[in-house]
């Protein structure tokens, strides 16, 4: 019989005045017998329309049927055979939004904790299984894949389980992507990414890292030159927007991925960092998303009194999944709904420091929302005469990427729109070269991780047909 209790089985984590001053998970995750309970939850529907909702379509009722009866690893080798990364995606991926958004159990209550599940799952497995993967008999092909993000790990992993001799070429010293200079160790432990592209090698895929592709080597030297059958671009989005008001340039302006790599990547927050970052006492966060939400977060963490996320929209329209919005109340972040920058202001005649050259405020107006506009969210309009200022001395930008230009520069024939994404033909990564795929961020711009999954995961198929179609 289902256990029919109408809300999730609570997570335990760390309480909200202890977590924001430490760097250490939120969440602590389930008991053996806190996923078995939540597993049973499930009414394991013969239509499945949680899978439906996931990217990389998941067989969710068949892995939480065996989580219930406590057969955990099973369950681990149900969702490994369309995860690259299960440990990752149970930790930041937008269940609600996706698989739980279409929950049987969640019309006259909460729906089952997908996520938490998988991430049990995938925990359990990490900490008991000790065996290596096996590593399928090479097909004699060859593929390479740029960036060791969401998507290129998964296209990766994808293509060495069917034989594909596969290499990464990653630009930073760390294969991850934005899972290791973005999400921060709160969040999701880098251990947890350590452990899965650790995986992704012992399937033999080969990672290199410190290769900036469109400098130290271009993609039609990967193809004419080494031998590379085909190409997978999965260079994320790590362009930083900036609003282009008076004082942007002012010491203490951070974009939130130079902010979050230092601090994620190069581990700012400890004592003597070669790479140390300024702990403001009262910081600014423009922007309204999940980045956002990790930039305050972390801002606290590192030792500011007060934290502020600077939002133009009211709270209804926030990007923002709503657990990391909860999460954000908790640990002290004030939210200032309806309102947006219009000038950095900056120091003045201080001895120690150069004049004008560090953040002493910002001048802000409120808004109130119109109709809506293009993404179909009501239009932020400013209230005439609401010009306010903020005493902050650190602020950060939150407002959205965009894919570098290198590779599209140095590729030929590769169409790009109008914000320097890559063109594919949506099915299947396809771009206009032939050969050369596309997915993710590089492709859509800033979106989930789940996304960028689940395009790696269609264009590692469509690679396969290509060469063997060859």
């Amino acid at each position: 019989m289902p256990n029919m209790q109408m809300e999730k089985t609570p997570m335990p984590e760390q309480a909200p005045d202890v977590r924001n001053k430490n760097f250490k998970e939120v969440a602590l995750g389930y008991t053996a017998q806190q996923a078995m309970n939540e597993a049973a939850r499930c009414l394991n529907c013969k239509n499945r329309p949680c899978v439906g909702g996931c990217p990389v379509n998941i067989r969710i009722p068949d892995f939480i049927a065996e989580t219930a009866k406590g057969n955990f690893e099973e369950a681990y080798q149900i969702i490994n055979r369309d995860s690259s990364l299960p440990a990752v995606c149970g930790r930041v991926c937008p269940q609600e939004s996706q698989c739980e958004k279409y929950c049987v159990r969640g019309i006259k209550g909460e729906p089952v904790a997908i996520g938490r599940l998988e991430r049990f799952v995938a925990d359990y497995h990490n900490e008991h299984s000790k065996a290596e993967p096996e590593k399928p008999a090479s097909n004699g092909h060859r593929v390479a894949v740029i960036g060791a993000g969401p998507s290129g790990l998964t296209c990766a992993g994808d293509l060495a389980k069917s034989g594909y001799d596969v290499t990464v070429f990653e630009a930073l010293h760390l294969a991850g992507g934005v899972l290791v200079y973005g999400i921060p160790e709160f969040r999701l432990p880098k251990s947890i990414v350590a452990r899965e592209v650790e995986t992704l090698k012992a399937l033999g895929v080969k990672v290199i890292t410190d290769v900036v592709v469109g400098r130290s080597i271009t993609v039609d030297e990967l193809m004419e030159e080494e031998g590379f059958e085909a190409v997978f671009i999965g260079s994320g989005a790590g362009l930083p927007s900036f609003m282009k008001i008076p004082g942007e340039s002012l010491k203490g302006v951070y974009s939130a991925n130079e902010f979050l790599t230092r601090v994620n990547l190069m581990k700012a927050y400890k004592e003597g960092s070669d790479t140390p970052i300024m702990h403001g006492k009262r910081v600014a966060v423009v922007g309204g998303g999940n980045v956002a939400m990790d930039a305050a977060r972390s801002a606290k963490r590192l030792g500011a009194d007060e934290v502020y996320i600077v939002y133009r929209r009211s709270e209804a329209e926030l990007p923002a999944r709503a657990e990391e919005v909860h999460h954000a109340k908790e640990e002290g972040i004030i939210f200032k709904f309806l309102t947006s920058p219009t000038e950095i202001l900056g120091t003045s005649g201080l001895e120690d420091r150069m004049a004008n050259g560090f953040v002493c405020g910002i001048k802000c107006v409120k808004m109130e929302l119109g109709e809506p506009d293009a993404s179909g969210r009501r239009r932020p309009n400013v209230i005439p005469g609401s010009e306010f200022e903020m005493d902050v001395d650190v602020v950060i930008m939150a407002i959205g990427t965009s894919p570098n230009p290198l590779i599209r520069s140095t590729t030929k024939g590769l169409e790009t729109n109008s914000h320097g994404c890559i063109i594919t033909n949506g099915d299947d990564g396809l771009t206009s070269r032939e050969g050369i795929y596309a997915g993710g961020d590089a492709v859509t711009g800033a979106a989930t991780v789940i996304l960028a999954m689940g395009a790696g995961k269609q264009a590692a198929a469509a690679i396969d047909k290509y060469i063997q179609g060859k």
